[in-house]
């Protein structure tokens, strides 16, 4: 049996129709109306003036900083718990991360500890001229809070909602927070383009730049001119007919997702020391992936010996994100921290969460974790210490 995905792409006939017109329509190039058709329906899904389509979530997030003018001397606040991405695409532009720590209940930004960091790089006389707070496992961060201290600080805020497509805050979709946001389509996301991402604004000058800056920058002449520094990041229309396809099917992939939290949690509900990760709270997520918070002191029960059991049967497991300010390319980078990401990168463990997976390929999850569960909590604590 092959191994059974923490998120595989979601595709059926409609995505591979799609493509199909797309590649007879003979738009095989980069842009087409795939591109412009794309971009308006996910402009128009969360209620943004723009969208530009890009190659990925990376790239969103790159030349969305860029086209604030931000560089070399620049100190941006961005969320510990993230992947690598976040943290690259700002060194990309010569600007520095400030990796900020997260709130014990959801791992997302904490809100006090980013109006701390701001103060504090104030204090130090720093530019802080943008924040990227990162949506974690398809909860939005409290932008009700971000934004707030953002803006009283002179900052903008690049919502990096790379995992958050069809989750709310506030009654705002994700893609709407902050002065631009972006997403992400990668294989694994909720819905996918294969690659791909997707830049969000209400500014229309910003949009502007991000196109110009994407498509190698070239200027409106006959020949090839060029006045910046350009990249090629521009989203092909073969994968923009994907993408559309994938869109109008989005709904029901989030409520599949969202059936399969909800079966972890009734198997985890009488389990003492286990729980599902960001629970509290999570009728707005759109459940990309369901993790398992493991306390070792409460149960004979540990993250790792679980994601043994679960790796045995051919389950892809994974720990949450290990903390940016721990990773070894990041050593020396500022932070402020309080502990809470470290715990989590310990204690969390990720599940399969995919819309796509079967009714035998549930069976198989639910089975394993049950036994590994209902084993382990069996077993006296002292076994944990043996050698």
């Amino acid at each position: 049996m092959a191994r059974i995905l923490l998120s595989g792409p979601d595709v059926t006939e409609l995505e591979r129709t799609a493509v199909a017109e797309a590649f007879d329509s003979g738009w095989i190039a980069p842009l087409g109306p795939a591109v412009d058709a794309f971009e308006s329906a996910m402009a128009d899904r969360v209620g943004r003036r723009c969208a530009v389509a890009l190659a990925s979530g990376t790239s969103a997030l790159h030349l969305g900083l860029l086209a604030w003018g931000i560089g070399p001397g620049d100190v941006v606040p961005t969320s510990t718990m993230t992947f690598a991405a976040t943290a690259n695409a700002i060194t990309y532009t010569g600007a520095t991360p400030y990796f900020v720590d997260s709130d014990p209940e959801t791992g997302q930004m904490d809100p006090d500890l980013l109006a701390r960091a701001i103060d504090r790089l104030h204090v130090e006389g720093r530019r802080v001229p943008a924040v990227v707070p990162v949506d974690l496992l398809g909860r939005c961060a409290d932008y009700t809070r971000i934004v707030e201290i953002a803006h009283r600080a002179g900052a903008r805020v690049l919502a990096d909602s790379a995992e958050s497509l069809g989750a709310v805050h506030a009654g705002i979709p994700a893609g709407k927070h902050g002065d631009a946001a972006i997403f992400s389509f990668n294989g694994n996301k909720v819905m996918t383009t294969s690659g791909g991402g997707m830049y969000l604004t209400d500014d229309e000058d910003a949009a502007a730049r991000v196109r110009h800056l994407a498509t190698q920058a070239r200027e409106p002449a006959v020949h090839y001119e060029h006045r910046d520094i350009g990249y090629n990041y521009r989203l092909s229309n073969l994968l923009a007919a994907m993408g559309i396809a994938q869109l109008s099917r989005l709904d029901g992939m989030v409520e599949r997702r969202r059936a399969r939290r909800e079966a972890y949690a009734r198997i985890v509900a009488e389990m003492p020391g286990v729980e599902v990760f960001q629970r509290v709270g999570d009728a707005d997520d759109n459940c990309w992936l369901t993790a398992l918070v493991v306390d070792p002191e409460a149960t004979a029960l540990d993250a790792a010996g679980l994601s043994a059991v679960l790796t045995a049967a051919g389950i892809e497991s994974r720990p949450l994100w290990k903390p940016m300010h721990r990773q070894p390319v990041f050593a020396g980078f500022p932070a402020l921290v309080n502990g809470v990401s470290e715990g989590l990168f310990r204690t969390g463990l990720t599940l399969p969460s995919g819309s796509a997976l079967t009714e035998a390929e549930c069976r198989l999850i639910d089975a394993t974790l049950v036994d590994a569960l209902a084993e382990r909590a069996a077993a006296p604590r002292w076994e944990e210490a043996a050698p």
